[in-house]
């Protein structure tokens, strides 16, 4: 891929991030959601998109080796304006403040942005490429791998740690909280390992010792203590040995 057009993709989502996060104000956003479609605040968040994608595209057509007019500009940045309206209503119609609203929001509005950057490019040639990438044996196992650290290990080790875990009173701990802040180990973990950064995940258990320690002395429960050790042993060894596993297959 052509890192000209590359930088072009990069351009419109950094516009996007920009107009989204930092030129819309708080209080845009809520009359937004009072007015829905009446709310002027929307019109003047959509017409701050169009100038950004209007200044990205102009640049692009500029500096970049890219054959393309003041009209086509134009045309992009209307077409970022109307989708962007459409999207940020139909957000505002859902309930506030789910992560799954939000996320499929900007979703959403990156899927607009590459269509408009294979418009601009003229070709498929690009997603060719990334669908090409994306079946290398290579994306696959790495693919592969962060999906097994999340739930299927997670299954995996509760029913290791089940004969313990009934030997446990309540700790007052949050619901599941076990489960997502062992995921969220399991990725660091896997990553700093395929990253070849075995050191790191010294520091990484070395600073969960230290957030626990204080727990663990208040409740001075030496069975909590030694279940707290053996999850994240059995959680961090099973990680490392498929990270691992995964590095010698893919230099084989």
């Amino acid at each position: 891929m052509n890192p000209n057009d590359l930088s072009l993709l990069m351009g419109l989502v950094l516009a996007h991030l920009v107009g989204d996060f930092l030129l819309q104000p708080r209080h845009w956003v809520e009359d937004r959601i009072l007015r829905l479609h009446r709310s002027r605040h929307l019109l003047y968040h959509v017409l701050v998109h169009a100038g950004l994608t209007v200044l990205v595209l102009v640049v692009a057509a500029w500096l970049l080796p890219i054959s393309r007019g003041p009209l086509a500009a134009l045309a992009g940045a209307a077409a970022v304006a109307v989708s962007h309206w459409l999207i940020d209503l139909g957000k505002a119609t859902l309930p506030a403040g789910r992560l799954r609203w939000f996320l499929l929001d900007q979703l959403l509005h990156l899927l607009v942005l590459f269509a408009l950057w294979l418009a601009w490019l003229g070709s498929l040639a690009p997603l060719e490429a990334l669908g090409a990438w994306l079946l290398t044996p290579t994306v696959l196992g790495v693919a592969t791998a962060y999906l097994i650290v999340t739930r299927p290990f997670s299954f995996a080790i509760a029913m290791i740690m089940k004969r313990w875990s009934s030997q446990l009173e309540d700790t007052g701990t949050l619901a599941q909280a076990g489960a997502r802040i062992g995921m969220l180990e399991r990725l660091l973990v896997l990553s700093l390992v395929l990253l070849d950064q075995l050191t790191a995940v010294g520091f990484l258990l070395a600073a969960k010792s230290v957030l626990r320690y204080g727990d663990l002395r208040e409740f001075k429960d030496r069975k909590l203590t030694e279940y707290v050790l053996l999850g994240t042993l059995v959680s961090v060894a099973s990680t490392l040995v498929l990270g691992l596993t995964l590095r010698l297959l893919l230099e084989s």
